[in-house]
């Protein structure tokens, strides 16, 4: 099977964006949603953001940058569960208004997590 590396699709009504199936398993465990280094989004699967992320938020209690780190991260940070039945992941709206993203959506994979920007 090839590897699904990006993808695009429509929210729906409710704010959800449909995960291929070819990528529901990896994000079984949950799904983290932040804010990205510009104007787009992050989107983590628990276990990544756990195991590679958060220890690299801790980082030096004095150091400017990891607090830097921290603020861009954790502000409007949204974590949720992957709906069993459709593969769906809700974003809130604050986020996409970050994002600039109104419907479509493209998603990127950028190593171990997703990036998602607006489409046309």
């Amino acid at each position: 099977m090839a590897t699904v590396d990006y993808f695009e699709r429509k929210l729906d009504d409710k704010r959800r964006l449909t995960i291929p199936a070819e990528l529901r398993d990896e994000f079984a465990g949950g799904v983290v949603v932040t804010r990205g280094f510009k104007e787009y989004l992050h989107v983590y699967s628990k276990t990544v953001w756990d195991e590679l992320v958060e220890p690299k938020l801790k980082g030096d209690i004095l150091s400017e940058a990891t607090a830097d780190l921290n603020v861009r991260f954790r502000r409007g940070k949204s974590e949720g569960a992957i709906d069993g039945k459709q593969g769906r992941i809700a974003i809130e709206q604050h986020l996409l208004d970050f994002a600039g993203i109104k419907r479509s959506v493209v998603a990127t994979r950028a190593g171990a997590y997703w990036r998602l920007e607006a489409g046309d």
